[in-house]
């Protein structure tokens, strides 16, 4: 796989490619399984915000799968992996200061979630 170079990015950002892949993964998840995000802390990027890690979720839906990108930028390869929109609630997320009815939804790439 060549390096990104800047003469290369004009062209990839009008043509460039989805990260949705065809491959057969089967899904560990559904809508309305309850998950927990894993507690970790890589040395390299992750797309798992800090704030959600160890807390509780549940599935809304399953987006299909995708480059997994945490290994994909360090040319590790592509370890294709369902994305699932999962909703928690501000009250998980913030404590009782959280409003009863708001919620986050965030994607989250498969090997980011723990069954609960």
């Amino acid at each position: 796989m060549p390096v990104l170079t800047a003469a290369m990015v004009p062209l990839l950002v009008t043509k460039g490619r989805s990260a949705r892949r065809d491959d057969a993964v089967p899904a560990r998840f559904k809508p309305g399984d309850q998950i927990v995000a894993k507690v970790m802390s890589p040395l390299t990027h992750t797309r798992l915000p800090r704030y959600v890690r160890g807390r509780r979720g549940v599935i809304e839906r399953d987006h299909g799968v995708f480059v997994f990108p945490d290994t994909n930028a360090l040319f590790a390869g592509p370890h294709p992996q369902h994305v699932y929109n999962v909703r928690f609630s501000a009250r998980e997320l913030w404590g009782p200061e959280g409003a009863a009815t708001d919620a986050i939804y965030i994607d989250l790439w498969d090997s980011y979630l723990d069954r609960a």
